[in-house]
Formats: structure tokens, C-alpha cells, sequence
């Protein structure tokens, strides 16, 4: 079958499609569109691989690059016959790393308090809650995600850039998939590789990592629940953040699986635990955990070995019956250990940890909303 594409948003990105034909992978390489002209493309796709109905989208190789129409809105999923033979589609306009994000869905982004009190540390930080959109016009209750370094998730002027969540959860949200309050808690600055640390003398004294999850599971996680709507279980609560962030959160799902079902991982500081010493309980009905790993080929020569290692360890402990894992590895070519990178896989990690749905994510909210006003 013949697919023809006009687009006049011309850049340097290849044109890709993809559909239920390829398990909607965006940027397939076997699928990537022949350019005739500055604004023409094509692809003649074997009818054998087809399905008799088609459902397909055009994508500049990634869902953060995914086509839009000229007023910047989602674009419903095309569909035609394989009978037809030959399409003809125009692209008005394409997405750029994940943007434009509209205003109207973007997060209530609370204060929780200035002062957050740590018992366990005896210090304070700012906490932080960012609400879905249209939080307080309904009474649903919500999944939970915890977050490290918020100085560094969605502020502005924060001294390595930022991860921009507020952005990316509006995104979410448009594709009406933004049901998730993030949880954001500050580090402690001078302290941080302290309480991110959990017992490696080697890396820091008297190292604080212990804790500080003992805050997070046992002091602000019941104060969340109790004064916002959320749901409480262990299916709808997550743990995450990148570098030793990330490495605290490891050690979070590990030694409260009972809290944790959601580990996000980006970039995690292994080589402060070189051999996978972390400690493992043993339990008689093995806890189903989650874990989205991700780290950028360009991190330095042992990142992707380390996590490549890591996997193998989660592996041997699911062989064990520790653990019940559930992982998928994303590595970036081109990733550097920075905000940006991290920023680009945040939506791709939230979806697959609190969604997980094989269109990541191509359904516009107006097709859910008419789904659900023609069922009856």
C-alpha cells in the first residue's frame, strides 16, 4: 500500500509511520518515509504487514515529535483500508521535543509547606504538590509519584536547567492522561549526597539515606494522603528521580515494596553500589514492582554498563522470588547526565509506569470523550 505525505513544516527530522501495523513504535526504521521534495514524502508499505483497517499517525521520529494540526491541537489517529491501495495526508505542523503545551492543562502547582519538618533529621524542606488540572472540579481520587531534587523538576533559574514536569504533565493531560499528583521535595543543598546515600561510609560520613526515606514512607507520605485526594494503595504510588536521586529511590522500592510499586529511574548513581549490594528481603509472596530505567549512552564510558548490569542483578533477584520485576530499559544515543534528557523521558516513564499503554501516547482526549458519550 502507497502512503503519500504533503507537509510545508519542513525541518531536518526524518518522517516516520507508524501504526497497529508496528506496535505504534514512532520512529521505525523500517518505516521511515522516502522524501520526494522539500514538502513531499512517501512509503510503500508490503500489504502483508498491514492490517485489513489501518489505524496509523505520522511522527518526526518520536512521540515528542508526533504531528499536530495548525492550532497546535492533537491530531485523531488516521485510519483507511487496506483495500484503498493508496492515501494521500497532509502534516500541518509537527511537535518539537514535546511542545507547544497548552496553558488550560497545566498542573496546580501547590507550596505544601516552606518548612516541611523531618523528624527523623531533624531539619525542614519545601514540599511541594503538583495537582492535575482540573483537580478541585472534581473528587476523584489520584496515583501518587514521589520526586527527588525539586529544585530541579519544574522552577525556573535552577543552576542546571530543569526537567519542566509542569510542561510535561500538561502534555499528559491534553492526551487526557495526566491523572497523577507529583510529589516534589527538595534536597538539602550541602546535605544532599548525605541523605541520598544510604550506608556507603566510603562515599560520605555519617550518611543520612536511611533516614531520609524513613521521611518520605513514614512522615510525608501519610500527611499527603490525609490532605489530598489520593489513592493510597501500593499499585497507585511510585518512588523516582535521576542520579543519586535516582539511587535513593532504588533503595526506596527495595526496602518498602509494601509502599512502592513504581520505581522511576534515571540515570541512578550505581557505581556508588558497583556490585548490586543492595539490601533484599525475602517474602513468602514476592511484591510486583515496576521499574523504568533509563540513562544516555553519552553519561560517561560506564553508565550503560552499570545499568545494563543492574538489570541483570533485578533478573537474578526475580529468579530468587525476592521480587517480582516488571523493567523497561530506555538508553539515549545522544543523552548527556542533564535536565534536558531526563526532561524528554519523563512522559515516556509516567505513561508506561501509571498508563502503560502500547500507543505512547497517540489517543486524543476528544476521541476518549466521544468513546464515552456513544457507549449506551
Amino acid at each position: 500500500m502507497e502512503f503519500f505525505l504533503t507537509s510545508e513544516d519542513n525541518d531536518e527530522r526524518a518522517v516516520f509511520i507508524t501504526g497497529n501495523f508496528n506496535k505504534w513504535n514512532p520512529k521505525d526504521s523500517k518505516f521511515k518515509l522516502e522524501q520526494l521534495d522539500d514538502s513531499h514524502y512517501y512509503i510503500n508499505i508490503a500489504d502483508e504487514l498491514l492490517n485489513d483497517n489501518i489505524e496509523y499517525k505520522f511522527t518526526k521520529g518520536g512521540w515528542e515529535n508526533v504531528e499536530i494540526d495548525r492550532y497546535d491541537n492533537i491530531t485523531p489517529n488516521r485510519t483507511v483500508t487496506k483495500t484503498q491501495q493508496k492515501t494521500q495526508d497532509v502534516v500541518e505542523k509537527w511537535r518539537l521535543n514535546w511542545g507547544p503545551f497548552k496553558k488550560e492543562f497545566f498542573p496546580i502547582v501547590e507550596l505544601v509547606n516552606e518548612e516541611f519538618y523531618i523528624p527523623q533529621l531533624d531539619k525542614t524542606r519545601k514540599v511541594w504538590a503538583l495537582l492535575p488540572h482540573d483537580y478541585y472540579e472534581s473528587d476523584a481520587q489520584y496515583p501518587v509519584l514521589y520526586l527527588q531534587d525539586a529544585q530541579n523538576l519544574f522552577n525556573n533559574g535552577s543552576a542546571y536547567g530543569n526537567w519542566e514536569i509542569d510542561k510535561k504533565l500538561a502534555l499528559l493531560a491534553e492526551y487526557g492522561r495526566g491523572e497523577l499528583i507529583v510529589i516534589a521535595v527538595e534536597h538539602g543543598e550541602d546535605d544532599r549526597i548525605k541523605e541520598y546515600i544510604f550506608d556507603n561510609e566510603d562515599v560520605t560520613e555519617s550518611a543520612e539515606g536511611k533516614k531520609y526515606l524513613r521521611f518520605i514512607t513514614d512522615t510525608l507520605k501519610p500527611w499527603i494522603d490525609k490532605n489530598y485526594r489520593t489513592k493510597k494503595d501500593r499499585e497507585n504510588t511510585g518512588i523516582g528521580g535521576s542520579s543519586l536521586g535516582g539511587l535513593i529511590s532504588i533503595y526506596g522500592g527495595f526496602l518498602y515494596p509494601e509502599v512502592y510499586s513504581k520505581l522511576l529511574i534515571f540515570s541512578p548513581s550505581l557505581w556508588v553500589e558497583p556490585d548490586n549490594n543492595f539490601p533484599l528481603m525475602s517474602f513468602s509472596n514476592p511484591y510486583k514492582i515496576k521499574v523504568y530505567l533509563y540513562g544516555g549512552r553519552l553519561e560517561g564510558s560506564r553508565m550503560v554498563g552499570r545499568i545494563r548490569l543492574f538489570e541483570k542483578s533485578l533478573k537474578k533477584w526475580e529468579l530468587q522470588k525476592l521480587f517480582d520485576f516488571e523493567v523497561k530499559t530506555s538508553i539515549n544515543d545522544k543523552g548527556t547526565h542533564q535536565e534536558f534528557f531526563w526532561s524528554q523521558e519523563f512522559p515516556r516513564a509516567v505513561e508506561w509506569l501509571y498508563i502503560d499503554s502500547l500507543e505512547s501516547p497517540v489517543k486524543a482526549k476528544n476521541e476518549l470523550e466521544n468513546n464515552s458519550n456513544n457507549v449506551g
